[in-house]
C-alpha cells in the first residue's frame, strides 16, 4: 500500500477544520483516509432472529490492509425505544473521515448514505416503536412472520429513485446530502454507544483483515472483489433478481464456513480450509461470469445503459479483473 492511502494525522487536523460545527462531535478522532471507500456491497438481509432486535447496516471500516466489510447485524438496543444512527464516510479538505454510529431516540444524519433496510439516506422506516414494542414493516425488512408478529407493511416509503444508488460516501463523487433540520436536533440528543454485540462484529472482521490468508487479507478482497462485480450486475441489468440471490446465498454460505472455521482454529485458517474456500470463491466467480455475459443479459443491460452491448461487455469485463478466479 503507497504512502497516500494511509492515515494521516496532519489530514484529519484539516478534515476536522472544515467540517461544520454540528458534525464536529461525530468523527471518529485518527480516522481520515485519502482514497474513497467502496461501492456499497448488495448483499441478502439475513432475517430478524427475535422481537425486539434492531437491525445496523454493514459499513466499510478501515485497517492497515485498506478498507474491510463489517457485515450488518441484528442486535437489542441498549434500551426499548432508541434507534441507531448508521455511521458514514465523509469528504472534506482532500480526506475521507469517518464519523461513527449511534443510539437515540431518533435517527440522526448518516450523510445520505442509501444503506438500504429501512435506511434510505434520511430518517428510518424499517419499523416504529410503540409501547415498547417495536414493530416491523416487512416492506423493507426481512422478517419471519411465523415467530415475529408484530409487523406491518408499508411500502409508500420505498424510494425508488434511490433504490440502485450505492454510493458508501458523502462527498464529491458519493451522497451530496446536507443534515435535515430533525437531523441536527437529533445530533444534540443523548446518544448511547454501539452494544457489545455491534462491537463483538466489528472486532471479528477487524482480525479477519489481518489474518495473514494470501494476497491483502485474500478472503475478505475477494468478498469484496465479488459483491463489486454483484453490484455492477445490478445496477447494468446483467443479473436477474434470480441470479443474483443465487449469488448472495452461495456467497453468505461461504462466509458462514469461513467463520465457523476459524472459530474453530482459533480465529485462523489453516491451509486446507484456505484451499477449500478458494475453490468455492472460484466456483460462485464462475457462475458470475457466466450469469453476467449470456447473449439475453448483455444485450437488456446495453439497452439500460444507453449503449451497445460490445461496450457493456467491456465493462463487465474490467470489472471481473478485480477477481480472477485463482488457482
Amino acid at each position: 500500500m503507497t504512502k497516500t492511502h494511509k492515515v494521516r494525522s496532519v489530514c484529519f487536523a484539516l478534515l476536522l477544520c472544515a467540517l461544520p460545527m454540528a458534525l464536529f462531535s461525530q468523527v471518529a478522532v485518527g480516522i481520515a483516509v485519502r482514497i474513497a471507500p467502496p461501492a456499497l456491497p448488495v448483499y441478502v438481509q439475513p432475517p430478524c432472529p427475535t422481537p425486539g432486535y434492531l437491525w445496523t447496516p454493514g459499513y466499510w471500516a478501515y485497517g492497515p490492509t485498506g478498507y474491510y466489510w463489517v457485515q450488518g447485524v441484528w442486535v437489542a438496543p441498549p434500551r426499548p425505544g432508541l434507534l441507531w444512527t448508521p455511521g458514514y464516510w465523509a469528504f472534506a479538505s482532500g480526506v475521507y473521515g469517518w464519523h461513527p454510529g449511534y443510539w437515540g431516540a431518533h435517527v440522526g444524519f448518516y450523510g445520505g448514505v442509501n444503506y438500504g433496510f429501512g435506511y434510505g439516506g434520511v430518517g428510518f422506516v424499517g419499523g416504529v416503536w410503540r409501547g415498547g414494542v417495536f414493530q416491523y414493516n416487512t416492506a423493507v425488512m426481512r422478517v419471519n412472520t411465523t415467530v415475529i408478529h408484530n409487523t406491518y407493511v408499508d411500502r409508500t416509503v420505498i424510494d425508488r429513485t434511490v433504490i440502485n444508488n450505492h454510493a458508501s460516501f458523502n462527498g464529491p463523487g458519493g451522497v451530496m446530502a446536507r443534515p435535515t433540520p430533525q437531523e441536527r436536533a437529533a445530533m444534540h440528543e443523548q446518544h448511547f454507544q454501539p452494544t457489545a454485540r455491534q462491537e463483538a462484529f466489528r472486532s471479528q472482521a477487524t482480525r479477519n483483515a489481518r489474518d495473514g490468508f494470501g494476497h491483502a487479507n485474500e478472503v475478505n478482497s475477494r468478498q469484496g472483489n465479488q459483491q463489486q462485480r454483484i453490484t455492477q450486475g445490478v445496477r447494468s441489468g446483467q443479473l436477474t433478481p434470480g441470479e443474483t440471490r443465487n449469488l448472495e446465498n452461495r456467497d453468505a454460505s461461504i462466509n458462514r464456513q469461513v467463520r465457523a472455521d476459524r472459530a474453530a482454529n482459533g480465529g485462523r485458517l489453516t491451509a486446507q480450509e484456505r484451499q477449500q474456500i478458494n475453490r468455492r470463491q472460484n466456483n460462485v466467480s464462475r457462475s458470475t461470469y457466466r450469469d453476467k455475459h449470456n447473449a439475453n443479459n448483455d444485450w437488456s443491460a446495453a439497452a439500460r445503459q444507453g449503449r451497445g452491448a460490445q461496450g457493456e461487455r467491456a465493462q463487465a469485463r474490467r470489472t471481473e479483473n478485480r477477481d480472477r478466479p485463482q488457482r
